[in-house]
C-alpha cells in the first residue's frame, strides 16, 4: 500500500488521516508546529505518524493538501517543491476569502476563469494535482452514509493515471466518482463548496452531499 502524507492538521486533515489509516495506508500527518505532534497522535489514533511539512512530503507517495486556501501556496513551499515532483497531490482546498459570507454565500479570492488548483499546479508543475474532497464537510469524507445512497465526488486533474489512483481511493472511501477531466474543471468544482455551505450558513444544516443523477 502506498504511503500517504496529509499536509494540514485541521478537521479535514484529521478526518482524512483516519480514513487512510482505516483502509490500510501508511499514513503521516504534518503540522507546522512540532508541539502539536503528540496531540495529533492522540486525536487521530491508530498508527498515525507525524512530521514537518517537508518531512511528510518527502516520505509520501500520495500527498493530501488539506490547508486553508489562502495558505495553500505557502504550504507547498514548506513541503519543498522538489519533494512534490511526480507525486499525486489530492487537493482538498478551497479559495475562501477572509471576507465574511454574503447571505450565507462564501466569498472566493479566485475567478471563474482561474481556479486555485490551477494556480497550485503552476507552482508545482511536476506534481499531479487531483481535485477532491472540497465540496463536502469533513464528517462525510469517509464512508458517507445517506440512507444507502452513495453521494457523488467530482474530481479533475491533468494526469489521467493520477485521477484513476484517486478514483480507487474514493471508491474505497464509499463514494461514487464523477471524473470531470482536466484541471480547468476545478473552476466549476471549487464553487460547489459555496453551494454546499449555504444551508449550513443560513439554517445550521450541514448533513448533505451532492449526487449526480443519470438516466
Amino acid at each position: 500500500m502506498k504511503k500517504v502524507g496529509i499536509i494540514g492538521s485541521g478537521a479535514v486533515g484529521k478526518a482524512l488521516a483516519k480514513g487512510f489509516l482505516k483502509y490500510g495506508y501508511d499514513t503521516t500527518i504534518a503540522s507546522r508546529t512540532p508541539d502539536k505532534y503528540a496531540a495529533l497522535i492522540t486525536e487521530v489514533g491508530g498508527n498515525i505518524k507525524t512530521g514537518s511539512f517537508s518531512e511528510v512530503a518527502k516520505h509520501a507517495d500520495i500527498i493530501v493538501l488539506a490547508v486553508k486556501g489562502g495558505v495553500a501556496e505557502s504550504a507547498l513551499d514548506l513541503c519543498g517543491i522538489d519533494h512534490l515532483n511526480g507525486k499525486i497531490i489530492i487537493d482538498a482546498t478551497n479559495p475562501i476569502a477572509d471576507a465574511a459570507p454574503q447571505n450565507g454565500v462564501l466569498q472566493y479570492f479566485t475567478s471563474l476563469s482561474n481556479s486555485l488548483m490551477e494556480q497550485l499546479q503552476k507552482k508545482a508543475p511536476k506534481a499531479h494535482f487531483v481535485k477532491a474532497f472540497c465540496s463536502v464537510g469533513s464528517a462525510f469524507m469517509v464512508d458517507p452514509d445517506f440512507n444507502g445512497v452513495k453521494p457523488s465526488m467530482f474530481i479533475c486533474g491533468n494526469n489521467e493515471d493520477a485521477r484513476k489512483e484517486v478514483t480507487n481511493i474514493l471508491l474505497k472511501f464509499g463514494w461514487e466518482v464523477e471524473d470531470m477531466g482536466l484541471a480547468e474543471a476545478a473552476r466549476a468544482i471549487e464553487p460547489l463548496a459555496m453551494l454546499w455551505c449555504i444551508p449550513g450558513m443560513r439554517d445550521g444544516k450541514w448533513n448533505h452531499a451532492f449526487k449526480l443523477l443519470k438516466k
